[in-house]
């Protein structure tokens, strides 16, 4: 059945891909790569020999991947096809999820920012603890009581704040989750569910290679192969200042920003609610904005 599922999908993308490619071309003209215009030129845009020639690649390949036919492409073709056809960065992910290709991040690419007015809905949520994940638990931006609850500060891999390095890092006494043992296994399994869409990627496999070599739980952990998506879940915390505190956990997606999502925390019961005030009363005694 699954492999019926595959070939069916694989059936629909061809000719999105095919009908994508041509329209990228058509809007594409020869003075926009420096070439003569020519005569008789019969549609708008560059000719399929030419963005074959631009892009390094073989007319006939080119012309059967604009037709949909099922072959292979590499990602160093696709890049050099969308190089020609000067696609934006959405427009390139998009071309390789068509033909079914890891899409590599580009060179030199920016690191996703989080604009202000999402930092503004953060902020707004405060006295809700609040932060901007993306699938990898990249730590994007946080609102103040979001840092007061997660008392170890996220610790930088690859130049990112990252909460699951923290958390396997950390001995496990002051890990800041109580149920250690249930709630990484499912964070882990979150984590792979959106590797799927990766692999491949440099950033991801030296990701997942770097957190491995640190802890061999997460090493553990991620060869077991498990997989779920993210969810509400009440997740207890353990707090130096307070105790612990139960929270209740939503994902919210961010249009406009691709895998990314707010995560809210709501205490789950009354001692949880009043123990996030005195936290927040904490706060602003000892460091008064």
């Amino acid at each position: 059945m699954g492999d019926v599922t595959t070939l069916a999908t694989t059936q629909r993308r061809r000719p999105e891909l095919a009908a994508f490619l041509r329209t990228r071309r058509a809007r594409v003209t020869p003075a926009d790569v420096g070439m003569p215009p020519g005569l008789r030129r019969r549609t708008p845009g560059l000719r399929r020999e030419e963005v074959a020639q631009l892009s390094g690649v073989g007319v006939t390949w080119y012309t059967w991947l604009e037709q949909g036919r099922p072959i292979n492409a590499s990602a160093q073709v696709l890049d050099a096809v969308a190089r020609t056809l000067r696609l934006d960065q959405p427009e390139r992910e998009h071309l390789y999820h068509l033909a079914e290709v890891p899409c590599a991040p580009l060179l030199g690419a920016p690191t996703q920012k989080v604009g202000p007015e999402i930092q503004g809905v953060l902020d707004a949520l405060d006295p809700h603890p609040a932060v901007v994940y993306n699938t990898r638990y990249d730590v994007l931006a946080t609102n103040p009581a979001y840092r007061d609850l997660f008392a170890v500060q996220p610790a930088e891999l690859m130049g990112v704040p990252n909460v699951l390095w923290s958390l396997f890092t950390v001995p496990e006494p002051v890990c800041p989750l109580v149920f250690r043992d249930a709630e990484l296994p499912m964070m882990v399994a979150t984590l792979r569910s959106a590797y799927g869409r990766h692999v491949g990627e440099p950033a991801w496999e030296r990701f997942i290679e770097q957190l491995s070599t640190a802890s061999a739980y997460f090493a553990e952990l991620w060869e077991s192969g498990d997989v779920t998506p993210p969810g509400a879940r009440v997740k207890t915390f353990r707090h130096q200042a307070v105790g612990e505190l139960r929270m209740t956990s939503v994902s919210l997606s961010i249009d406009g920003l691709q895998e990314c999502r707010i995560v809210t925390y709501t205490p789950d019961d009354f001692e949880s609610r009043e123990r996030m005030a005195k936290l927040r009363t904490l706060r602003e005694t000892l460091w008064p904005a």
